[in-house]
């Protein structure tokens, strides 16, 4: 592919052409972040054959390691709008500098990261669930531990590409990891290929050792000797404090929405494991949470598209062209998810077939039993989600972060945690906590949506 790109120079006047100029770029990442997304569904998908619990156990885990992780990964991933920003303006040479940035970020908050290990079991003591489940969180978690350098590498590499809007090769990225964890999860779950049978810790260290193996190919690939020269990707590896002072301003706060929004969803799944049903409210919340994952990534790439777009016509002072980008990305992603969200309601038992486990068939009964109900306030969930996304990457691609984050830390805790935490014990709990949740999303789009056509973005900028 030419390196020597230009900033996209006239977005289309027409609709159709828009939506064109944008699935350009976002198809790749469309498909990058199902391959991301796939992976997560496999590990599932194995740990549902391996044990229902652990399948539980698993998404538990996540929903806390996912806090500090989203902290990490999306900092460095922030490079991206400094890439882009900084392409748009012309100003190649401190498109390097801006990307080793990134890697100090990653390589130290993945040392960091370690730290974690010993408090496993504290951690998940305090949250209290089942003596066996607490078991399984343990072990999954020290596992994953081991990926989150790798994973803030992968985000530093993906970044930069995708600031170039160069999206086709983190489909190159992502697929090493994918294709390398279903490989690792099927020997290391299951005991296959030599390999000893170690269950959920084996679906940890499966993705540690993928994403490592991603790391090292998005790596090779960003320092090609064509990338080298043209962005300083060699002259531009000393620290740069003025730089790196402007990354944290800006990309924590980015970093801090995904951190506070998982940290506050994580909660938010732990009382769902403390009602009556724990067990099967857990699984079946794991199940639709898996979910909705596969579904909304796509509409991820697209509000990931429209904040690159946002951020070049934003470099070269394109404002007109900026918001046009982020209208045409809100209209593809809702036509997507509106699809998408009606195929809840019509076809349940398609989407629970995937994680059936006739091991414990009493606990499947219960789960297979919530799901359809779930599945309906996913459907609304997704929908509102994606105008959550496209909104929130528009303003972050402008720069617009600190108030991201701020409404990350005031909205989802009155809206979804603490009505969840009172309908603990009540008749229909679980349903009710998952409206709760709707109910969040639908908030913060709205005002995600009223901070944009506000237009307070226009005068901000990352580069300086």
């Amino acid at each position: 592919m030419d390196t020597n790109l230009e900033p996209i120079q006239d977005l289309p006047a027409s609709r159709l052409g828009r939506w064109k100029a944008l699935l350009k770029i976002a198809w790749p990442l469309i498909v990058a972040n199902s391959f991301w997304n796939l992976q997560m569904t496999i590990d599932r998908l194995f740990l549902a054959d391996y044990s229902t619990d652990a399948m539980g156990a698993a998404i538990a885990v996540m929903g806390i390691f996912w806090t500090p992780m989203a902290l990490l990964q999306q900092t460095a991933s922030y490079v991206t709008t400094f890439v882009a920003q900084y392409f748009g303006a012309k100003r190649n040479a401190m498109i390097g500098p801006a990307v080793w940035q990134a890697i100090y970020v990653s390589l130290s908050g993945g040392i960091l990261f370690l730290g974690f290990i010993p408090l496993a079991k504290p951690i998940f003591a305090l949250i209290g669930h089942p003596p066996t489940t607490q078991a399984l969180e343990v072990d999954y978690f020290v596992a994953m531990c081991f990926s989150a350098l790798p994973t803030a590498i992968v985000a530093a590499a993906s970044g930069f590409f995708t600031g170039l809007g160069r999206t086709q090769v983190i489909m190159q990225i992502n697929g090493v990891g994918l294709v390398a964890n279903a490989v690792l999860d099927y020997a290391m779950i299951l005991g296959k290929l030599g390999f000893p049978k170690m269950g959920i810790a084996g679906a940890g260290y499966a993705t540690a050792l993928a994403t490592a193996l991603a790391a090292v190919y998005g790596m090779w690939l960003v320092f090609r000797e064509k990338n080298r020269h043209e962005y300083r990707l060699v002259s531009g590896w000393k620290w740069n404090t003025e730089l790196m002072r402007r990354f944290i301003r800006f990309g924590v706060p980015a970093g801090a929405q995904w951190a506070l929004e998982g940290l506050a969803f994580s909660v938010f799944l732990i009382f769902i494991g403390r009602m009556p049903n724990g067990s099967a409210a857990l699984a079946a919340s794991s199940i639709v949470v898996t979910i909705m994952m596969l579904s909304i990534l796509p509409a991820m790439g697209v509000a990931q598209a429209t904040s690159v777009l946002l951020a070049q016509f934003v470099g070269e002072k394109k404002h007109n062209d900026a918001e046009r980008v982020v209208w045409a990305g809100w209209q593809v992603a809702s036509l997507y998810i509106l699809t998408i969200g009606i195929t809840f309601f019509l076809f349940p038992s398609f989407y629970m077939d995937w994680f059936k486990n006739n091991e414990n068939a009493a606990l499947w009964a219960q789960v297979s039993a919530i799901v359809p109900y779930l599945l309906m306030f996913i459907a609304l969930f997704t929908v509102t989600d994606s105008s959550n996304m496209i909104f929130s990457f528009s303003l972050k691609g402008a720069g617009d972060t600190k108030f991201v984050t701020i409404m990350a830390f005031v909205l989802p805790w009155p809206l979804m945690v603490a009505p969840t935490f009172f309908l603990i014990h009540l008749p229909g709990g679980l349903y009710l906590a998952w409206g709760a949740a709707a109910l969040f999303s639908v908030t913060q789009a709205t005002i995600f949506w009223r901070r944009f056509v506000g237009g307070s973005w226009k005068t901000m900028s990352v580069i300086g």
